[in-house]
């Protein structure tokens, strides 16, 4: 009964700060019409988020986890209109529209796969393997600026508050796994700790230039 109880709340409390965690890319749309483009910002952690997020929500489905299902399908929505709206504002749109094809074509093959897969258990072994490479990718996204952090000694196009919500979220997600005793949300969570550790530490190596507003993602 404690282990259940336990287990509802960290699903609660999950669910709860990853969709915070989502909505902070909200923050950086804003930004980007408000400045009517996206100067050097990176594409990549939208799309590979929504990837991610499509993704884990077919395995939701898969071993019928309603916090899964539920967090993942607002993240799946918030994650295209971020991609949208990157589209429409970027001076790169090409690169753009590879990755998200790249992405969609990669989403597609994998669903197809597990559509057709008679052996479930071989299906959610699989799925579970892609979802945790796609999900390490996720939160790997924001270290693509990490040799021009290091060249200019500043943190400035890096994400502060996406990655310090990536660190709570990835602990609490790592934590439910492990009550689940499922591997795949446990592994790529634990990194994912890791990694936005990391990433956090170069803020108090390389502080923000707070007289500068632009947000980069």
């Amino acid at each position: 009964m404690l282990d259940f109880d336990l287990k509802s709340i960290i699903a609660s409390t999950a669910s709860v700060s990853t969709i915070i965690q989502f909505l902070t890319g909200t923050v950086v749309c804003i930004e980007i019409v408000k400045n009517k483009s996206t100067a050097d910002m990176s594409s990549l952690p939208f799309v590979s988020g929504c990837l991610s997020t499509s993704l884990w929500l077919r395995y939701g489905f898969l071993i019928d986890d309603t916090s899964l299902i539920l967090v993942n399908t607002i993240g799946a929505t918030l994650f295209f209109s971020y991609v949208v709206t990157f589209y429409l504002y970027s001076i790169r749109r090409g690169t753009v529209m590879q990755q998200f094809m790249f992405c969609m074509l990669l989403m597609s093959m994998v669903l197809f796969y597990v559509h057709n897969q008679s052996d479930i258990e071989e299906a959610r072994t699989h799925l579970g393997l892609i979802c945790c490479l796609v999900t390490i990718m996720f939160f790997a996204a924001p270290l693509t600026s990490l040799f021009h952090v290091i060249r200019i000694k500043s943190t400035d196009s890096m994400p502060y508050y996406l990655i310090l919500a990536t660190f709570v979220v990835s602990c609490q997600w790592f934590i439910y796994g492990s009550l689940l005793n499922d591997k795949f949300i446990q592994i790529p969570n634990f990194l994912g700790c890791i990694l936005s550790a990391f990433q956090l530490s170069l803020f108090m190596i390389y502080p923000k230039d707070r007289k500068i507003g632009t947000i980069v993602i």
